[in-house]
């Protein structure tokens, strides 16, 4: 077994999102930067198992649907199909370009990239195992951990069956099923839900609560929940399963509730833990929480003064666009002891189902809990030229703004495009004082034919209930 011993400024542990964007500011700010990646290519659960592959497939499925149901096609009479295996070979060329880009960054800012599995020696000495048995010893001054996280695995639930499947493995389905259920009714298991049943499949989406997403305004979930239900996808809402076995030919899952349902396979998606094992951070003095996650200062500065943490790792929000956000400030902190810049409180939701989601700001169960005088401006989006044309009329945007000072305080939008149309309403919010006002929409001249244009029409429907 041969060692060889480095030295660098900083070390960062794992290549996703944070931990890029970590990187890519030390570099950039003259510090000599490791980045150790357990896998043979960088990019992160993100790039490889996450966002990106699960995008792709979406992509792919929305289209096989707007096709079918596109008049412009009706007279070919042709129902053309997709085959899980088809659209993943789409989404690992898309893969396999996000890999090639990023390794750009790391060559053209002088990051050294090391693959192997880390571990911490003591605060400032990281032991990376590699191929062969390989061990190389790092001194640093400072380390960033941005391992991620993995679908969580209840111990009663035999993943090893080929008809078991987390949000991980679902990536290498080697069945075309009839039927699936999906297990856990969150981000991933609704996104997932809408993939399969957009390929035909039969769909069974158990939620172990009373409605869907239940972080979203009550308004956009039930427009999920009409969809979902409208393409034929069977919710069970309040279910828990009481166990899930596998079969030859195929998975029996039993609730508490007494029901059997069973499908050609199962799709687990309920809960992620954090990529902690195999770091050993006991040796530096750290403890992670019951779902392997880090506890972080605003700067994300952990426990042990010279190691600090993002993205999935220290849990909420778990978004890749935050992460990249977090790994710029920690940076930024690690430089100067300090960073004046700090992650916005209204991160907007982008949900990938058909039609997607997105919003940002309050809810209306929110304000009104908080008491706070707010009226509602809705645009249809089978009322916008844009959406008749592109055949995409399913969808509304809703703003909720103040009755007295126009400010806006919440956006939600349901339907094609949804992540892209919200960016225009959160720069509206994100101004100051009297530059957040709902009155910009009115008097802002917009593209036309255009699916912005749901803010004018939006805009002018919430003023128009002010003046009754």
């Amino acid at each position: 077994m041969s060692q060889t011993k480095t030295q660098f400024d900083a070390v960062v542990i794992g290549s996703g999102p944070g931990g890029e964007g970590a990187a890519m500011q030390l570099a950039k700010s003259g510090c000599s930067v490791v980045m150790i990646e357990k896998h043979s290519s960088i990019g992160g659960g993100c790039t490889h198992w996450g966002t990106i592959p699960s995008k792709a497939l979406r992509h792919s499925v929305s289209r096989l649907i707007e096709y079918h149901s596109n008049p412009l096609f009706s007279n070919d009479r042709i129902q053309r199909g997709l085959t899980f295996a088809e659209i993943l070979k789409h989404a690992q060329g898309v893969i396999r370009k996000q890999v090639n880009l990023r390794s750009s960054f790391y060559n053209r800012n002088g990051v050294t990239v090391i693959h192997g599995t880390a571990s911490f020696e003591s605060p400032t000495c990281i032991k990376v195992t590699q191929d062969e048995g390989v061990e190389e010893y790092i001194e640093t001054k400072q380390v960033v951990i941005a391992s991620g996280s993995r679908p969580y695995h209840p111990k009663d639930v035999d993943f090893s069956h080929a008809r078991i499947y987390d949000s991980d493995t679902v990536l290498a389905l080697e069945h075309e099923p009839r039927s699936i259920i999906i297990y856990g009714a969150g981000v991933v298991g609704c996104e997932y839900a809408s993939i399969f049943r957009g390929l035909g499949v039969k769909v069974d989406l158990i939620n172990t609560r009373d409605r869907l997403l239940s972080f979203l305004d009550a308004e956009i979930s039930d427009a999920l929940s009409y969809h979902l239900r409208n393409s034929g996808v069977v919710i069970r809402h309040n279910e828990e399963y009481e166990s899930i076995e596998g079969t030859d030919e195929h998975v029996v899952m039993k609730t508490k509730s007494g029901k059997r349902i069973v499908a050609d396979c199962l799709l687990y998606a309920n809960g992620r833990s954090g990529n902690i094992e195999e770091l050993q951070v006991d040796k530096v003095g750290l403890e992670p929480n019951y779902r392997g996650q880090l506890e972080v200062s605003k700067l994300y500065q952990t426990a042990v003064d010279n190691i600090y943490a993002v993205g999935d790792i220290i849990g909420y929000p778990s978004l890749a666009s935050a992460a990249y956000d977090q790994g710029r400030i920690c940076a930024t902190a690690m430089l100067s002891g300090d960073c004046a810049q700090r992650l916005k409180s209204d991160i907007p939701t982008g949900i990938y189902t058909i039609p997607e989601i997105s919003s940002v700001g309050k809810t209306e169960e929110e304000l009104t809990e908080q008491r706070v005088p707010y009226e509602v401006g809705r645009a249809q989006f089978k009322h916008l030229a844009r959406a008749q044309i592109s055949n995409m009329a399913v969808g509304s945007l809703k703003i909720l703004f103040h009755q007295e000072t126009k400010e806006v305080l919440g956006i939600h939008c349901f339907g094609e495009r949804a992540a892209e149309i919200i960016h225009i309403g959160q720069a509206i919010m994100e101004q100051k004082g009297d530059g957040n006002t709902i009155e910009y929409f009115v008097s802002t001249t917009f593209n036309y034919p255009t699916m912005a244009e749901a803010y004018r029409v939006a805009a002018l429907n919430g003023l128009n209930r002010l003046r009754g």
